[in-house]
């Protein structure tokens, strides 16, 4: 015979079935963002059960249906002559706790899904600080590698042409992402500058420290994974010191992971880009990764120009085949897959966390949690870029300039924050120690009591 709690239960996954195929059936062939709701689907079960209420006020739905999508075209002139047209995006999520914020990525692969799952993480993400931000993402399918900074310049100022339209300093702050940095924001920034004139600082964030920008903001994501490790790691008894660590990517997240890493007294031996990755046993040299990613705009093989005793293996796939105590994969969505887990695991890692946006499968992630491995799941993990931007959209409304010290401390301060309410919620909904769940659940039930009491879910 059922129970009243198991018919309860029963209840909410008809209900949160029946939301997710509709998602599936709105948004056909979106992967990646049927992915992310359908993970943290399966984390609000509990939270449903016992406040019955948000699927009374239809929470669920208006949550996964974006409150704006915005696409439009960018044509632009390369150095030849010759006209391209390319595809720009933002999506303006949910804006129940704040104006919509989320970074700007262009890359071949984005495409209207990816920005959506990007949003949808972001909305969690963003909730999770503190802040009052809410969730947004956006980008192109432009690819800058390989292009000259005319090209570049050209495209971004296409590009926000139109974007300027749709944002602003309360309604919706841009930021960089993969393939956007402080050049790109500068010519965004720039751009919008002459079409709305003034001097409107708090529209983009990742800016460069001499108009406006944070100290601390380029190192915050990565510092940030690092800070949410660190708090994994006390509460069993251990740290960084003398641990091997392997990071994928060689971006701001990988490179500010490392750095933090090794000032905790890690042996970081391996990173990578697109096209391979090192492998350095005495532990990676970090300057010379700045100066090829940083100032040189180049590949991580050249790496070995300088250091011929490490290696360079062609692909990315094997990273995950050395061994290590700690993996922090800070490239890619979903470049960490089963196998890999299980590779990992094998090897004794201790604890994973995501740097990137969604960088392990959902099978990769069971794996974890079955192995007892310390996961932090992206939209806790890596919250500290997002973070710091909020932090720079305050300095900006203030007129004020803090030091990389006051920036450095509110951001642990933060991720401190952040992993204590993942830990709680957790706890209190039956999932402990289960940090996925945690982030979901401590992320959501802010953004739908704040759509309730202000209703929106109505």
């Amino acid at each position: 015979m059922m129970t009243l709690a198991s018919k309860e239960e029963q209840i909410v996954r008809d209900y949160m079935d029946e939301v997710y195929q509709a998602v599936l059936d709105r948004n056909p062939g979106e992967t990646e963002f049927h992915q992310a709701v359908k993970t943290t689907f399966e984390s609000l079960l509990p939270v449903f059960v016992k406040n019955p209420v948000y699927m009374e006020k239809g929470v669920l739905e208006q949550l996964v249906e974006p409150e704006r999508i915005i696409t439009f075209r960018v044509p632009w002139v390369d150095d030849a002559g010759k006209v391209h047209v390319n595809r720009g995006f933002r999506v303006q999520f949910n804006s129940a706790i704040g104006p919509y914020k989320g970074g700007l990525r262009f890359h071949p692969s984005v495409n209207v899904g990816i920005v959506k799952f990007l949003g949808f993480e972001q909305i969690f993400k963003n909730s999770l600080t503190g802040l009052p931000i809410g969730g947004g993402k956006g980008g192109s399918d432009f690819d800058p590698k390989g292009r000259s900074d005319d090209e570049i310049r050209r495209f971004c100022q296409s590009f926000m042409t139109e974007l300027a339209n749709h944002i602003g300093p309360d309604k919706d702050i841009p930021a960089g992402d993969i393939g956007v940095g402080p050049r790109e924001i500068g010519y965004l920034f720039g751009h919008y500058k002459r079409l709305k004139g003034g001097f409107p600082a708090g529209v983009l964030t990742g800016k460069g420290i001499e108009y406006g920008g944070s100290l601390g903001r380029k190192e915050a994501t990565g510092y940030g994974t690092v800070y949410f490790v660190q708090e994994m790691l006390k509460d069993v008894q251990d740290s960084f010191k003398d641990k091997t660590v392997i990071v994928s990517g060689s971006g701001n997240v990988a490179i500010y992971a490392i750095e933090k890493a090794q000032e905790f007294g890690a042996n970081v031996v391996a990173c990578s880009d697109s096209s391979g990755f090192i492998y350095d046993e005495n532990g990676i040299d970090l300057d010379t990764v700045k100066q090829i990613k940083e100032v040189n705009y180049g590949r991580i093989h050249e790496y070995l120009d300088t250091h011929p005793n490490a290696e360079f293996i062609e692909g990315n796939e094997n990273i995950w085949t050395l061994p290590c105590d700690i993996a922090l994969p800070c490239a890619t969505q979903n470049e960490l897959d089963g196998e890999a887990a299980a590779t990992l695991v094998k090897n004794g890692v201790k604890a994973v966390a995501e740097g990137a946006n969604m960088p392990s499968t959902e099978e990769a992630i069971q794996i974890f949690q079955d192995g007892n491995v310390l996961f932090g799941p992206a939209k806790a993990a890596n919250a500290g870029g997002v973070a710091v931007s909020a932090l720079e959209m305050s300095q900006n409304s203030m007129r004020l300039a803090w030091t990389a010290e006051e920036v450095d401390e509110k951001l642990h301060a933060i991720m401190e924050s952040i992993y204590k309410n993942a830990k709680e919620a957790a706890t209190e909904y039956g999932y402990e120690g289960n940090f996925v769940a945690g982030a979901d659940i401590a992320g959501f039930l802010k953004v739908a009591n704040v759509m309730i009491a202000q209703g929106i879910a109505d």
